[in-house]
């Protein structure tokens, strides 16, 4: 054999050799771990990695012997935000459409912004256009102030639509804010598609109602809004004077605050905070009401339940929530 042949196997056997090596250190880094430092990532399938969460389901006092109330309404509640215990329910938990009490949670997101109320906006084509109930006209001025008295006593929805619009995420921004707000404080079933209400794909449950207009009234500003039973004002040409939607302020009723709502999908809708002498505030929800007197009916006939067995659903200081 040449040197040469010689030459060029023993540089193969060296190429080959060196490929050996080069292989044992690569499988050795794959299922070798040291006993020390840093371990090699592991991929672990998304199943075993994120548990499903747990959903706290509401507490809800039983009744015993007590007779129940006798509501006409599709879905009712009377919740204690104190307690943070359902008195009582029907289809509590039953996803509906809740028209303009939508403006309660469009009022939340507004303000949370600490916005100027004193500044004038103008009102577009886009507000007005098919918004059913509105005092507002195309082309004129009027104070953030007044277009969310005028949604929140009047169920203007020019006025929610206007709010959302000149909010610094624009309309489109603004519903998405919503609904981030509405998970915040654990409304579980709640969607918002438009802040006027008038989409019925805006939807909730009493339960989840009951929650919100109770959150809502601990803010002074909406509460204050909503407790008014009329309000006056004035755009950059005429003057205007609107009257509360909500029949129970002008009753013997103390309510905290409250906001009424109506769709053909969903019916007559009202959420309230009313307090009775004695006891703690309660959260009174009733949705697809047969008509506009009846859901004040409603509410007042479960106020008046309560009122009835009140030393044994409602004792001040009681089984507080954790």
């Amino acid at each position: 054999m040449t040197l040469r042949r010689k030459s060029q196997l023993g540089v193969a056997s060296v190429i080959v050799l060196v490929g050996l090596c080069a292989a044992l250190l690569s499988f050795g880094r794959l299922v070798w771990t040291p006993s020390v430092g840093p371990a090699e990532p592991i991929s672990i399938p998304l199943a075993l990695s994120v548990p499903e969460p747990v959903v706290e389901l509401p507490r809800i006092r039983k009744l015993g012997d007590l007779p129940t109330p006798r509501v006409r309404a599709e879905a009712a509640i009377v919740y204690n935000p104190t307690t943070r215990e359902i008195l009582w329910e029907s289809n509590g938990l039953e996803v509906r459409p809740i028209a303009s009490i939508t403006k309660v949670m469009t009022a939340l997101v507004f303000l949370g912004q600490k916005p100027d109320l004193s500044r004038d906006v103008v009102i577009s084509r886009s507000d007005v256009r098919r918004a059913s109930t509105t005092y507002l006209r195309r082309g004129e001025r009027i104070t953030l102030r007044n277009l969310l008295h005028l949604a929140l006593i009047a169920s203007d929805n020019s006025a929610a639509r206007a709010l959302a619009r000149v909010s610094p995420w624009g309309t489109v921004g603004f519903i998405e804010e919503m609904n981030l707000k509405a998970e915040k404080i654990g409304l579980e079933n709640t969607t918002f598609i438009d802040p006027s209400g008038l989409d019925e794909r805006n939807v909730s449950t009493a339960y989840d109602l009951s929650r919100l207009i109770a959150y809502a009234t601990d803010q002074p500003q909406i509460a204050s809004t909503m407790r008014k039973k009329s309000y006056r004002m004035r755009t950059s040409r005429r003057r205007l004077t609107v009257r509360n939607t909500n029949r129970l302020l002008l009753g013997s009723l103390v309510v905290y605050g409250g906001k009424t709502g109506y769709i053909d999908e969903s019916g007559y809708c009202l959420a309230a905070v009313v307090k009775l002498p004695g006891s703690d505030s309660l959260s009174v929800v009733v949705l697809g009401a047969r008509s506009n007197a009846g859901r004040f009916a409603e509410v007042r006939r479960l106020v008046n339940w309560v009122s009835t067995h009140k030393r044994a659903l409602v004792v001040p200081g009681a089984y507080r929530a954790d």
